[in-house]
């Protein structure tokens, strides 16, 4: 078959497996699970074929027209370059080892069929985004994406939190759509097409006559989708839903696809320096921001929610310095130590009953009853925190390493000030990333305390995706440095001595310091004794969290905790700490500007409609009746009346006739 058949294939494959899993999925429950797996693994099997044919070479390039439309055409389009063909293997892999990991984690879950369904259906919108070449053909599996994450984290609907996160979800990112749409229909009408090829030549030749409104209009979407400031605040609730849905949403799907968007259309962006000043300061505040938010959080889960949106602020970071191979580079090695991370995460709540770091700092023999989630996990963190030779580490200096040569001049990719907001950002947190990633690794698994009850063992699914992932954690950074040029624009992405020296010297000092901390404050930490552990089955891993989310509370019921004295963050934030650990209140903020707001004028609506509309329905339909009613009082059907009235009207007649005459 030809790459362009393969490449048709390797979408719609998970789609048929949805599709056959929706259908089947109750009448015949043991065909769940190969139809979950076997798609996913020959997705991933055809991508990496359609990757080798392509081999970073020349882009693939397909279309036909899929509906006239009269004026800008709507086109069946494939665009396969070397961004597109490793960021779909990436996708594959990661949802492969999702729907591997789900078997064993989800094994008792009675709605697993359309879990498994509706994973297969968001690999497939994730794979439409990567391999289209038409840019409404892509809108519709970026919409696609935003429905699935609203069943999937809606997954435990049971709960309030769940329900509450997946309409969040659903709503910030639609917030962000609107705009979104408006620029894609803005950039097409200067293009007069909506294929991608025809747009990115309109811009080399100078045709794009809105550069700066398009730019704009299109981040709004970018920033939704991929939880960039100020539309981040949906991921950390999106920790509702089942670990493996996180770890498929932050690594591989969803908040990729905005970055993924924006290196695909670089050179739109580039066509307005104001529009790359205003994507180094997302980047940057986003950056700063969440990974002081994720160093006071207190639920495993969402540490790892604000570590995704500062990660994804090293992308747009790359990105607003002009260098879509540094972004692409660390969206490929993020998304395999991310997904180790949330699948680690699954295992080591299954095990510790919760996913209070209070909890397990209490706990003291986690790395002895999970030992390939410590191990794996240990690699992970390091490749966060950019340790090298972890994969972490050299995606992360190509970053500040393009961001160097912006602000020092070196290159005219993008404005001066854009790098050094950058390098200035990416650095700080650097130091900021290394504190919580050992914040975590500590609570977690060098606690103080008392054994936790035992949950069993987890089942072999899991831990063999564990060390499947740990694999490109630990070694695809120091291989795709020096291969991956050849893919993308052709760019170095070595690390440079500076910001290699700068970078991984930051990183060390805030491992240390928080290690210091963390040794302070244990000699002050409380010794509480663990209560008893709600049972549940042996080995279902789902049910522990959906309890632990439903009590939005540690699974150790009958014990009241405080805020845990043995915590390092909150040493090192000090009175930063308890506004770090809300997210530095924008919720609050919006709720203040928007969603009262729009309560009050809700509020006002129904008063109108009730005391105003309604009244004057009320009253137009009030006279007929009362007309109505006189009338049918007329009508007795009594003719004794009737001969009275005809009397009486005689009478009066007689009597006005004699008024006029005696007047004349």
């Amino acid at each position: 078959m030809t790459t362009t058949t393969l490449a048709v294939l390797v979408p719609l494959l998970p789609f048929l497996g949805a599709a056959a899993g929706l259908l089947l999925g109750r009448t015949t429950p043991g065909f769940v699970r190969p139809l979950a797996v076997l798609p996913a693994l020959a997705t991933l099997a055809l991508a990496c074929t359609v990757a080798a044919d392509q081999g970073g070479g020349r882009s693939v390039d397909a279309h036909t027209e899929l509906t006239p439309t009269g004026s800008v055409p709507i086109e069946l389009a494939l665009h396969i370059d070397g961004f597109a063909a490793l960021v779909a293997v990436l996708v594959a892999f990661v949802a492969a080892c999702v729907q591997i990991y789900s078997t064993g984690y989800l094994r008792d879950d009675p709605r697993y069929p359309s879990y498994a369904a509706l994973v297969s259906l968001f690999t497939s919108a994730m794979l439409v985004v990567v391999y289209s070449g038409d840019l409404i053909v892509l809108l519709v599996g970026w919409e696609v994406m935003g429905i699935c994450s609203y069943f999937l984290v809606g997954h435990y609907w049971e709960t309030p939190e769940a329900r509450a996160a997946s309409m969040k979800a659903f709503l910030v990112t639609k917030l962000g759509d609107v705009p979104f749409l408006i620029g894609l229909f803005v950039l097409a009408t200067d293009a007069g097409s909506f294929r991608i090829a025809t747009v990115l030549g309109t811009v080399a030749n100078g045709g794009l006559h809105h550069p700066t409104l398009v730019g704009l209009l299109l981040l709004c979407g970018v920033a939704g989708k991929s939880a960039q400031f100020p539309l981040h605040t949906w991921l950390p609730d999106a920790m509702a839903g089942p670990t493996p849905v996180s770890a498929l949403i932050h690594a591989a799907t969803m908040v990729a696809a905005g970055v993924y968007f924006v290196a695909r259309l670089l050179p739109v962006f580039e066509a307005s320096s104001a529009v790359m000043v205003v994507l180094a300061v997302m980047g940057a505040v986003t950056m700063v921001g969440s990974a002081l938010a994720a160093l006071a959080q207190d639920d495993i889960k969402r540490v790892l929610a604000y570590s995704t949106i500062g990660q994804l602020g090293y992308m747009t970071g790359a990105l607003a310095v002009g260098d879509r191979g540094a972004a692409v580079f660390h969206l490929l090695s993020h998304g395999a130590f991310k997904a180790l991370l949330f699948l680690a995460a699954g295992v080591i709540i299954h095990a510790a009953g919760t996913n209070s770091l209070a909890v397990m700092s209490r706990t003291s023999d986690l790395r002895d009853r999970v030992p390939d989630a410590y191990w794996t996990m240990t690699v992970a963190l390091l490749a966060l925190a950019a340790i090298p030779p972890f994969s972490g580490f050299f995606s992360k200096e190509s970053v500040l390493g393009a961001a160097e040569h912006v602000a020092t001049g070196h290159t005219e990719n993008a404005p001066g000030s854009a790098g050094w907001i950058v390098l200035v950002a990416g650095l700080a947190t650097a130091l900021l990333t290394a504190a919580y990633a050992t914040r975590l690794w500590l609570l977690t698994f060098r606690g103080r305390g008392a054994e936790a009850a035992d949950h069993g063992r987890q089942p072999l699914s899991m831990t063999v995706v564990l060390w499947v992932l740990a694999v490109p954690s630990l070694a695809f950074g120091g291989f795709a440095y020096r291969s991956l040029p050849g893919w993308f624009d052709g760019r170095a992405l070595t690390p440079t001595l500076t910001t290699s020296v700068l970078g991984t010297g930051l990183a060390l000092v805030g491992g240390l310091v928080t290690y210091g901390a963390w040794q302070r404050t244990g000699t002050r930490a409380a010794r509480t004794p663990l209560g008893a552990v709600a049972a549940h089955p042996e080995g279902d891993a789902g049910l522990v969290e959906a309890e632990a989310i439903a009590t939005h509370k540690p699974a150790f019921g009958d014990v009241a905790y405080a805020p845990d004295p043995a915590d390092p963050g909150r040493l090192l934030l000090g009175p930063l700490h308890r506004h770090a650990a809300e997210g530095f209140h924008l919720d609050a903020v919006y709720g203040a500007l928007f969603v009262r707001p729009v309560l009050a004028a809700a509020s006002l609506v129904q008063f109108l409609d009730r005391e105003v509309v309604d009244t004057y329905v009320r009253g137009a339909g009030a006279l007929p009746r009362l007309l109505g009613a006189a009338v049918r009082r007329a009508q007795t059907g009594n003719v004794q009346t009737y001969v009275s009235a005809l009397l009486a009207g005689t009478v009066v007649l007689v009597v006005a006739v004699l008024l006029v005459a005696t007047g004349a």
